[in-house]
C-alpha cells in the first residue's frame, strides 16, 4: 500500500486504525515500519492527522451513547472525568494522545461531557502528531542503525 498509495496510503492506514474501537488495529507498526520508504518528518505529519481524524468515532459515540458508556466504561468515565476536572480538558486530551494512554475513552468521555468539538479536536491533533513523529523517527533511526550492519 505504501509504494502505491504513499503518504496517502499511510493517512488512511492511520484513519483506519483509530477509527476502530471494538478492534483496535496497531497502526503503529505500520508508521515505525513505513519509514523505511517515507520521510519520518512528513509520514508522522500524515499519520497524526489520519488518527485524529479516526478517532472522532470515539467522540460521536460519548455524544450519542450516553446510556451505555455509563454502564460499561462508569469507571473509566468517573477517572477521567475527574481529570478534565482537575486538569483542564485540553491538557487531558493531549496527554492521552501523546501516549499509548487509552485515549479512545478520553475521546469517548470528551464528547460525553461535550467538550467542545473544535478544542477536542486540536488537542488530539497535537498529541497525534507528536506521538506519530515519534514512532515514525524511532523507525528511521532504528532502521537506519540496524541497517548498517547489514551493509
Amino acid at each position: 500500500m505504501v509504494g502505491i498509495y504513499g503518504y496517502f496510503g499511510a493517512f488512511l492506514v492511520s484513519l483506519i486504525g483509530s477509527a476502530t474501537i471494538i478492534f483496535p488495529i496497531p497502526s503503529a507498526i505500520f508508521v515505525f515500519g513505513a519509514v523505511a520508504f517515507m520521510n519520518p518528518f512528513w509520514l508522522g505529519i500524515w499519520t497524526g492527522v489520519g488518527a485524529t481524524i479516526g478517532e472522532f468515532t470515539g467522540y460521536a459515540l460519548g455524544r450519542g451513547g450516553r446510556k451505555v458508556i455509563k454502564k460499561k466504561w462508569g469507571k473509566w468515565v468517573k477517572k477521567i472525568e475527574k481529570a478534565f476536572k482537575t486538569y483542564g480538558g485540553f491538557l487531558v486530551l493531549f496527554v492521552f494522545a501523546a501516549t499509548p494512554l487509552p485515549d479512545d475513552v478520553a475521546g469517548i468521555v470528551a464528547g460525553f461531557l461535550k467538550y467542545p468539538m473544535k478544542k477536542w479536536f486540536l488537542a488530539v491533533l497535537f498529541g497525534k502528531i507528536i506521538l506519530h513523529m515519534i514512532i515514525a523517527y524511532a523507525g528511521f533511526y532504528g532502521i537506519s542503525w540496524v541497517l548498517k550492519y547489514f551493509t
